[in-house]
């Protein structure tokens, strides 16, 4: 086994690990089932690599997210690691070549989407290849009492009875005790191990800002800042107006959601990342691969589902341990509106078995046939056709996504491909015999490795570019090459997809769990419910608040958050809170007491004795009996 403190440093660069990052990798090259809880930016993907680049084989990589996929394996292959992925945008025969490759090839990771750990062809080449442990990333699918459940993750304990000896790495940024205990269970763990960094950022400043006018405040707040920022919406129009909006002011800024083209998604995010654009206004699908260290702000214009989605967006800020800020903006309407989303998200069992319907015969996919066929999918050409509501359809094909019947990606960039079929000795017979391809094929063998032996990624106009000539010339040469039978040519695609998991069901046979369904609504509903209390709360820490929602428990006040700067407004100073709360705590250790009890007894303002009785019971560590007497609560 390789030293891993010197493969960090050959790969990497790095001397010294962040929190957690060593525990986990040593768990794991000790061949224990192990849990990680990292908070975004924590540097996950190190925990797995680097194991891995340890030990001899190979680590699967469960991951839903297709375009991370894309984007480690690429940094992976700059690094000169041998690294493959398998997902939904591929052919057939690219996923035949790439498992092969895992098999006999030398390859180090090989990532997958969870839906492919149930058709036939993985499940009989996993068993050959030389695995060294699974590492399952966004771990907090696989609990029916996360936030983001996916049917697909359960198939992962059935790779683990196909490879009895191989250990399992999961991770997640933002997980509950519930969840922490849940994905242990569902994993199969041999034995409980979790190693979780702590979820406090010292240097994040949380805020919550009363607003009656929120496009006035958000101005006012961009304004004020330094530095640069991300500002949340929920609805891709409220992008483009609030961009605008912003604009009219002189700011520089864009905006990004998921529905724009992906030269244009990608182009903006670069323009963000090395500073040409300050500010992004963006809907949640702005967040992965985003790894800019100098965000100085984020703010949340309109309240997010959960304190799940809140904790990960909002600590995107600050990622270089300078001071940086977290606003979330709160208005009377906001409860009423999250009342509203969460009915929009769950539509009734019959309109989700009309959307069914109609997506079957939108893709002219008979009854009784399409499982793991792959539909080139657009919402938009859909909606229209069926005269459907944009949001009852998305929630609805979000919900038979999560029964298992199919599965929804975002738009994907699928690039060019190409691998040569012929072997290098029959390749230099045709290009003697046929020296119109000649130079054209020597291009293609100078700009890029590997096409001999998988399907590589290809730029058309980076060739076109090279050889002087017009993109079109580059097309009918590997067009002609392809059918010819010298290689296979794969075309760029970009466009959203939907795959049958199931055959499809006619309407009466489709089933969705009314108990599930329930369940999912009851879970929306208290995630929904902690982020209204999180919001509206006016005496608890922030801090404090989504850490205690996390399992972890603050000691004491941030000190920084809006709360705790109004209570220094209020003069009731640090060592004054503290000194209440011991002589509170004295005075109920002795036994039950009332308040007007207490005030007499404390020689201190009754405001700020008030103040600090709220804030006790806030977080649990008093409360009332039946007669209205004030008890201690005892931890543990």
């Amino acid at each position: 086994m390789k030293n891993y403190r010197q493969i960090v440093k050959d790969h990497w660069g790095y001397v010294a690990f962040r929190p957690m990052q060593e525990e986990i990798i040593k768990s794991i090259l000790e061949g224990k089932d192990t849990l990680g809880l990292m908070p975004t930016g924590g540097g996950k993907s190190l925990t797995f690599q680097v194991p891995s680049l340890a030990m001899g084989g190979i680590c699967l990589v469960i991951t839903p997210l297709i375009a991370l996929m894309r984007d480690q394996v690429e940094n992976l292959k700059k690094k000169q690691i041998k690294a493959l992925a398998v997902h939904s945008g591929l052919t057939r025969e690219e996923i035949d070549i790439a498992l092969n490759n895992c098999i006999y090839g030398d390859y180090k990771f090989l990532y997958l989407s969870p839906e492919r750990l149930a058709t036939e062809i993985f499940r009989t080449r996993v068993q050959e290849m030389k695995v060294n442990f699974i590492t399952v990333d966004e771990a907090h699918c696989i609990s029916h009492w996360g936030y983001d459940f996916r049917p697909s993750y359960l198939k992962i304990a059935e790779l683990r009875t196909l490879l009895p000896d191989v250990p399992v790495l999961a991770l997640t940024a933002t997980a509950t005790p519930v969840v922490v205990d849940d994905i242990q269970d569902k994993l199969l763990f041999k034995k409980k191990n979790v190693y979780k960094s702590s979820f406090v950022r010292e240097n994040l400043i949380y805020a919550v800002k009363t607003s009656e006018n929120k496009d006035a405040d958000v101005i006012e707040l961009a304004k004020k800042m330094n530095g640069s920022g991300i500002i949340y919406v929920r609805s891709r129009k409220k992008c483009a107006d609030l961009s605008a909006l912003l604009a009219k002011q002189g700011l520089s800024v864009s905006f990004y959601h998921a529905g724009m083209p992906y030269e244009q998604r990608s182009d903006r995010q670069m323009g963000w990342t090395i500073g040409k654009i300050r500010i992004m206004v963006a809907t949640n699908a702005f967040g992965m691969g985003i790894d800019k260290p100098d965000v100085r702000f984020v703010i949340h214009a309109d309240l997010p589902d959960s304190p799940e989605s809140y904790f990960q967006e909002a600590g995107r800020a600050g990622r270089d341990s300078k001071r940086a800020f977290a606003i979330l903006l709160f208005s009377p309407d906001d409860p009423i509106t999250a009342e509203q989303r969460y009915r929009a998200n769950f539509p009734d069992l019959e309109t989700i078995k009309n959307v069914y319907s109609a997506l079957g015969n939108f893709l002219r996919v008979p009854v009784g046939s399409g499982k793991g066929v792959v539909y080139d999918f657009s919402i938009s050409d859909f909606i229209t056709a069926f005269k459907l509501d944009l949001h009852i359809a998305f929630s609805s094909l979000k919900i038979l996504e999560r029964e298992g019947y199919i599965e929804v990606t975002e738009e994907i960039n699928s690039p060019s491909r190409l691998k040569f079929i012929l072997s290098r000795d029959d390749l230099y017979k045709f290009q003697i015999a046929n020296a119109s391809f000649d130079a054209f094929i020597k291009l293609i063998l100078r700009s890029y490795t590997g096409v001999f032996n998988e399907y590589t990624a290809i730029d058309e106009t980076s060739l076109a570019r090279k050889a002087s000539v017009d993109i079109d010339i580059v097309m009918q040469y590997l067009t002609k090459l392809n059918a010819l039978g010298i290689i296979k040519y794969v075309k760029q695609k970009r466009t959203p997809m939907v795959i049958f998991l199931e055959e499809r069901l006619d309407e009466k046979s489709l089933y969705i769990s009314r108990e599930n369904y329930r369940l999912r609504k009851e879970k929306y509903w208290e995630r929904a419910e902690a982020m209204l209390h999180y919001a509206s709360s006016i005496d608890a820490c922030r801090s404090q608040l989504l850490l205690k929602y996390f399992g972890e428990f603050l000691v004491k006040p941030c000190g920084y958050c809006d709360v705790c700067r109004n209570r220094k407004e209020k003069e009731l100073l640090q060592e004054e809170f503290n000194m209440i709360m011991d002589e509170v705590k004295g005075i109920l250790a002795m036994e039950p007491v009332k308040p007007d009890d207490i005030f007499k007894r404390i020689a201190f303002n009754r405001d700020k004795v008030i103040e600090v009785i709220r804030w006790l019971l806030d977080n649990n560590m008093v409360a009332y009996t039946e007669d209205q007497r004030l008890i201690l609560v005892k931890k543990g």
